[in-house]
């Protein structure tokens, strides 16, 4: 089965943190998760699907 690569624009925001509640939900084949925010979130860590997650500066 082909797995996914998924970016999520303002994944610390409210509506990017449902996001990827629905997602982990879903259970979809996913290769790798991209999570943005601003520059004030960058570097964070956000657990999510089992990993820790990085959150990436988006500019």
């Amino acid at each position: 089965m082909k797995k996914f690569n998924i970016a999520v624009v303002g994944a610390t925001g409210m509506v990017g943190g449902k996001f990827l509640e629905v997602l982990e939900e879903r259970n979809l084949p996913v290769e790798n998760y991209y999570l943005f925010a601003s520059a004030k979130s960058a570097g964070k860590k956000i657990n999510f699907a089992g990993k820790e997650h990085t959150v990436i500066e988006l500019t």
